[in-house]
């Protein structure tokens, strides 16, 4: 397979404050953890290398994560927010890669397919450029591929936000990627999230 120069940050440090004591990260679908299922879909994209966002000392989502050819990256500012765990994943990317592709572990399903059309969709002579899921209407959601010249502002973010403003801002250079059904969109934080996605599921 060849090397597309797209470095993925998988951001797995939440604290899954809404889930009432769980860990939404752990809880299983279909005998696999959805940090693990997440993980996994990011190996058999063509994203390389794949960095893995924890929190310190988290050993129950570092061990489901175990046999996955994933770098573990350890956000020790995790409790500052999405954007403490963006920076640590910068920091950890190769020095020469042509975009990072920012991805979050409580998006079920997200499919190795989905991160590919993202990759496929990115122009590798445009360092500019970005690359958004979307949902099938055009609505925005994620995952989302920035090339190269958008990391030193993605290091500079602050707060819980991730790179909501930034992609406000560089709306006109942004290509939308219709994924299927609500895939870009379904994210679980809560047992009510979880309840209603094993209803709709595709």
């Amino acid at each position: 397979m060849a090397k597309t120069g797209i470095c993925l940050i998988l951001l797995a440090a939440g604290g899954s404050t809404r889930m009432r004591g769980a860990d939404k990260l752990l809880q299983q679908i279909d005998g696999e953890a959805l940090l693990r299922r997440s993980a996994r879909a990011a190996c058999d994209s063509r994203a390389e290398p794949v960095l893995v966002v924890l929190r310190p000392d988290d050993a129950a989502r570092l061990a489901c994560l175990a046999g996955l050819a994933v770098t573990p990256v350890i956000s020790s500012q995790w409790q500052d927010g999405l954007s403490a765990s963006i920076r640590a994943g910068l920091a950890a990317c190769p020095p020469d890669c042509t975009g990072v592709l920012l991805a979050l572990a409580d998006m079920p399903g997200i499919r190795a397919g989905d991160l590919d059309a993202l990759i496929a969709a990115f122009p590798a002579d445009n360092p500019g450029a970005i690359c958004r899921a979307a949902m099938p209407d055009g609505s925005p959601g994620n995952p989302v591929l920035f090339g190269r010249d958008h990391i030193p502002a993605l290091a500079a973010l602050k707060g819980d936000a991730g790179a909501r403003d930034l992609l406000q801002r560089h709306r006109d250079r942004t290509r939308l990627v219709a994924l299927p059904g609500q895939r870009a969109r379904i994210d679980l934080d809560s047992p009510e999230d979880w309840e209603s996605w094993v209803g709709t599921r595709d």
